[in-house]
């Protein structure tokens, strides 16, 4: 074991351990006296289903973690790296076709491996807590799909990656960069015509209230709208939710029918407002820059360690390669990316509560978004009181309780 694997091994166990204290944290901190806040939407049964559900959940996120974790550790140290390189070297493929076939193998091992846990936590965890609305069917199909994408799109977007690094030279990293941003950008742009619509309906909003509404206060605050579309949540949860996707012309709001069923047209066009709050204040834009640099040093710093010896050496790899060098090195940049995760999460939250604010400054009603959060946090069993550790560590959205402190403190300003 060398430096290298010394790091990496350190860096698994440190972040493993940090999220098991983060989640342990959040158990303790889970109250059992129902906010003042939400007794107005709350009964102490659906309270009570909320903890039990957090509890539930917790459990088994750390039985997934500690087997993934424990299984990496086999397959590193049996030398299964090395030993499924060799068979893929063995059918005397040209070194692109070797990456795209040594990394396929290895996503399909690990959903392979993960597959059991998945159907327990769709059929057995959410179905108990009412959430599942998937048939094995449906389960079955996703799994397909996903996997024919993952073939038609990602196969050869991994070819042209591994191409660049084996042919380009020295600014390789600089074509794979601009080659994967590229098409990051043409992916937003077709896959809410293309790829969402293949495992969900996206139904045009009907004329009535609901609709003027929302069009009413997109023609206030100068937010062209192109598409407002009903997605058939309720196909595979209970749970409700709301989302812009794509950009340009192809730009949609989506609401899950789950979430209009359950809100006042007042409610449902303050959590549009929100999210017309996140495109007014730029955040999805930084959001896109900032993962956009992020994946810019994360070639360059590939670049550097590109066919590194001591990398394989702490992986027990006989030869050295371009397609294995990506694989190895994102382990070993996995710290920085622990960082950078919590970092952005950070500004994540502040984003959410400036888009909160917009809302409520912007929409005469905005301040029914408060009801709505309340309202959702109900029917998806949100923890109420999560431990601040576990929130910095986890948390893209401030908690609800927060949420709806801080919209009645700017309704009243």
């Amino acid at each position: 074991m060398n430096l290298y694997g010394i790091i990496i091994l350190a860096t698994l166990a440190g972040t493993f351990l940090i999220k098991l204290a983060a989640d342990l944290l959040n158990l303790r901190a889970a109250s059992p006296e129902l906010p003042e806040t939400f007794r107005d939407v709350y009964d102490p049964a659906d309270y009570r289903r909320s903890q039990e559900y957090l509890r539930a959940n917790t459990i088994f996120s750390q039985i997934d973690s500690t087997f993934d974790l424990l299984l990496l550790l086999v397959f590193w140290f049996a030398g299964g790296f090395n030993a499924l390189d060799q068979y893929i070297r063995a059918w005397g493929f040209d070194p692109v076709v070797n990456g795209v076939l040594f990394t396929g193998a290895l996503l399909l091992l690990q959903g392979l491996v993960g597959l059991p846990f998945s159907i327990w936590h769709t059929f057995v965890l959410e179905e108990r807590f009412g959430f599942n609305k998937s048939t094995p069917m449906v389960f079955v199909t996703d799994l397909l799909k996903t996997l024919l994408l993952a073939t038609v799109i990602g196969s050869p977007v991994l070819a042209l990656l591994f191409w660049f690094f084996e042919h380009a030279g020295a600014y390789a990293w600089l074509y794979a960069w601009g080659g994967l941003m590229s098409f990051t950008l043409i992916l937003q742009y077709v896959a809410p015509t293309w790829i969402m619509p293949l495992f969900n309906k996206f139904e045009p909003l009907e004329d009535g209230e609901l609709r003027q509404a929302i069009m009413n206060y997109a023609a206030e605050v100068n937010f062209p709208l192109t598409g407002i579309y009903v997605m058939d949540g309720s196909k595979r949860s209970a749970k409700g939710n709301a989302f812009f996707t794509g950009f340009g012309k192809n730009k949609r709001i989506a609401l899950f029918d789950t979430l209009i069923t359950g809100h006042s047209t007042g409610e449902l066009v303050a959590v549009l407002a929100h999210e017309i709050g996140h495109f007014k204040k730029k955040h999805i834009l930084v959001s896109m820059v900032l993962s956009m640099l992020n994946l810019g040093v994360v070639f360059w710093l590939l670049s550097l360690f590109m066919n590194n010896r001591m990398l394989f050496d702490a992986f027990f790899m006989q030869e050295t390669s371009v397609y294995a060098s990506l694989l190895l090195f994102m382990l070993l940049y996995s710290p920085v990316e622990f960082i950078l995760s919590i970092l952005l999460q950070m500004l994540s939250r502040r984003n959410e509560f400036e888009a909160d604010r917009y809302a409520v400054t912007t929409y005469r009603n905005g301040v029914l978004l408060a009801d709505a959060l309340k309202k959702l946090s109900r029917q998806n069993l949100s923890n109420l009181t999560p431990h601040p550790f576990n929130v910095f560590l986890n948390y893209s959205h401030p908690p609800v309780l927060q949420r709806v402190r801080r919209i009645g403190e700017a309704a009243r300003s």
